[in-house]
């Protein structure tokens, strides 16, 4: 599209859109017109997007090209616009579900989300691969009350694996920042708790590692950078570490992430560019790379993550475990670092589906968030029922769902028959429109809201303690106004609109997690960062209804393609209807976890001599 042809697109009215599987409208492909670029290349691309002139005039071409102002900026819509994604409360009595009441502590939380579990010996039958298995938090509890092992030594052979992990010839880079004198300190209080019989929960003297986009003493938030914690100092724990450490959980340092969570490759020039477990030659994604990455190698049974764009499903995806995203204000927002308020949420990577249980109902709020004025009672999935879920129905749009690899395809569409086979659960076909403009709106409200919370930071900083994909990003961000902000917030409505059309028929939506499995991290990009526009919009091409709408998203690994790297099946589901996903990922998870594979780097800190 050339300089003058940026007419916008009229957009019919929402409740005139077919949605049906005949439905006319048309599937667009990620419109992405950006060449690959790393080094020189982009170096000179930032010092000209930089320019007072030339640079307005290439951003203009580059959103132009790429579609901004005909599908967002100019575009005619008769809807008005939504500025936060939130949900009104829908309670329906749920025989599946136990509901929990108001005035449980953290810790009575998880002892309701331990009960819902199945018992071990079901477990064991069920679920046990003999030959790999991830040390879940339940393993972890068992040998700690058993004193088979105990906190402190765990705590031991976790500080050797990273140092070990850190160093030639893995350099995986799964750490910001860990602090060995205060994990020592955590996890001896905590074997103190259980020699004395008294272990605060079952995540007492677990190991959660944190995405350093979150609060969390001892250690400064950078948020990827070489700078913003000089600039904007972290003074307490966020509320979500402040649940996890009532409940004894044995923080052991920040994890690795893209710069500002403004990319999905995981690639950090300044802090090192953390790699897949599986393939130490490939990517982790992001913005979450390194709690994706130390769940998948054993180190943690649990990470936390935040998910503005796909960045807790991106990598755990990528690295073959689960990642969870609640409801848009289920978890606490406060102390992470505001820079997309009305898309990022708190999320949870884990080795299985039932970890990521545990740990959302440790952080799980049931006061009213600052986003939401009203919160629905929290419900867990009975995971120990002798009655499965009797009915669900899922949501498929056929063009979108075949939009990724032939192996992601194939792999996807597998699981998802062995999941209608199995339960007798079914598909329909469906239709979701604009799901290209959606990506757009999204990309033009994270751009807005992350470059209107760095301002004042970005205002004292010399451009140089940025990395050069970063410096790039920002000068794309800081050119979006406010009328393509708002334009993209009536996309929002429109959208919001679709699904939950589509939801009152369905219990979930399922998609790939991604399009594209683990790409090459290649040696020119390790100093400058990357822009690889093209795998970035494969990436997330089925994360924005998460994040934009403030829907709940699971991703489930299901298998591997023909180079051995993990493939996620995703679940979306209707607002605070977690328990449900839970569930369904729980089922998902049972079908495939025999043919889990074990990643090449993978540490044992329970059996380890």
């Amino acid at each position: 599209m050339g300089l003058v042809n940026s007419r916008g697109v009229a957009y019919k009215p929402a409740k005139d859109v077919d949605l049906s599987p005949t439905s006319s409208e048309f599937y667009l492909t990620a419109n992405v017109k950006a060449p690959r670029m790393v080094g020189i290349v982009v170096k000179i691309f930032a010092w000209v997007l930089e320019m007072r002139i030339l640079g307005k005039l290439l951003l203009y071409v580059l959103k132009a090209n790429n579609l901004i102002y005909k599908l967002i900026g100019n575009a005619e819509i008769e809807e008005s616009p939504v500025f936060v994604p939130s949900h009104p409360v829908e309670e329906k009595e749920n025989e599946e579900v136990k509901y929990i009441g108001v005035a449980l502590s953290e810790t009575e939380q998880v002892q309701e989300a331990v009960s819902c579990l199945p018992s071990w010996s079901d477990r064991e039958v069920d679920s046990l691969n003999p030959s790999f298995h991830r040390w879940t938090i339940m393993d972890y509890s068992r040998a700690y009350r058993s004193r088979k092992i105990t906190p402190l030594t765990v705590a031991e052979r976790f500080i050797a694996a990273v140092s070990e992990s850190s160093k030639p010839p893995l350099n995986m880079s799964f750490f910001i920042n860990y602090n060995v004198e205060d994990i020592l300190k955590q996890a001896a209080e905590s074997t103190n708790r259980y020699e004395h019989g008294q272990p605060l929960s079952v995540l007492d003297g677990v190991p959660i590692a944190v995405k350093d986009e979150i609060d969390c003493l001892p250690y400064p938030t950078t948020g990827g950078t070489s700078w913003l914690h000089k600039l904007r100092p972290c003074t307490s724990d966020a509320s979500c570490i402040q649940y996890l450490r009532l409940c004894g959980a044995l923080i052991v340092g920040k994890t690795n992430m893209h710069e500002l969570g403004i990319g999905t490759s995981g690639i950090n020039p300044y802090h090192g560019s953390t790699r897949n477990p599986y393939n130490t030659s490939r990517i982790c994604g992001g913005s979450s790379s390194g709690s994706a990455a130390v769940v998948a190698a054993g180190l943690c049974p649990a990470a936390l993550g935040v998910d503005g764009g796909g960045s807790v499903r991106i990598p755990a995806s990528l690295c073959g475990v689960v990642g969870l995203k609640p409801t848009f204000g289920r978890v606490p927002h406060s102390g992470v670092l505001p820079l997309n308020w009305t898309v990022g949420m708190v999320g949870i990577l884990a080795g299985t589906i039932e970890d990521a249980f545990i740990v959302y109902a440790a952080i799980s709020s049931k006061i009213p968030s600052h986003q939401n004025a009203v919160q629905p009672k929290l419900c867990f999935p009975l995971l120990n029922s002798s009655r499965p879920i009797p009915s669900v129905t899922m949501a498929k749009y056929g063009e979108w769902f075949n939009d990724c690899s032939d192996d992601i395809r194939i792999c996807c569409s597998n699981a998802l028959d062995k999941l209608q086979k199995h339960h007798g659960w079914k598909t329909v076909e469906v239709t979701i429109p604009e799901i290209e403009v959606m990506r757009l709106a999204h990309y033009s409200t994270i751009a807005s809201e992350c470059s209107t919370s760095l301002s004042s930071y970005l205002e004292k900083l010399d451009s140089s303690q940025l990395g050069w994909d970063a410096r790039v990003a920002l000068a794309v961000y800081g050119s979006f106004g406010s009328k393509e902000y708002i334009k993209a917030q009536k996309i929002r409505n429109r959208q919001m609109y679709f699904h939950r059309k589509i939801l009152a028929h369905a219990d979930v939506i399922v998609s790939p997690t991604t399009g594209v499995t683990a790409y090459p991290i290649l040696n020119d990009a390790l100093k400058t960062g990357e822009l690889d526009y093209i795998n970035g919009a494969a990436l997330v091409r089925y994360s924005i209804a998460g994040n934009f709408l403030g829907l709940p998203a699971v991703t489930v690994p299901i298998g591997y393609d023909k180079t051995g790297l993990p493939i996620g099946l995703q679940f979306i589901g209707k607002p605070w209807c977690e328990a449900t996903l839970i569930h369904i990922a729980y089922a998902m998870q049972a079908l495939c976890v025999a043919d889990y594979k074990k990643p090449e780097v993978f540490y044992d800190l329970m059996t380890q001599k």
